[in-house]
């Protein structure tokens, strides 16, 4: 079982940037789907954005033009930069590949 570790939430003000890590327990799944998804209060998990083995990446419509993923395979980690942060982007954010999870990171846009 993959164990996959989610780093580099906090508090940012509105039109701040944050960059999110997520460390894999395994290099093998580095060449494989790997996603960010994200729950906020109330609503249901929804995916963020995934980006393929080969690098290719795709967002949802909320976050296009703002947000980054990425994948370092030389440290097994993913990452998911985020820019133009909004207040609907508060949610805790979850690293993902297959049936594993991360513990998830909060972020909180707040003035």
């Amino acid at each position: 079982q993959v164990q996959l570790v989610e780093s580099g939430g906090g508090l940012v003000q509105p039109g701040g940037s944050l960059r999110l890590s997520c460390a894999a327990s395994r290099r093998s799944i580095m060449s494989y789907p790997m996603a960010w998804y994200r729950q906020a209060p109330g609503k249901q998990r929804e995916l963020v954005a995934v980006i393929s083995g080969g690098g290719s990446a795709n967002y949802a419509d909320s976050v296009k033009g703002r947000f980054t993923i990425s994948r370092d395979n030389a440290k097994n980690t993913v990452y998911l930069q985020m820019n133009s942060l909004k207040s609907e982007d508060t949610a805790v954010y979850y690293c993902n590949f297959e049936q594993a999870w991360g513990q998830g990171t909060q972020v909180t846009v707040s003035s």
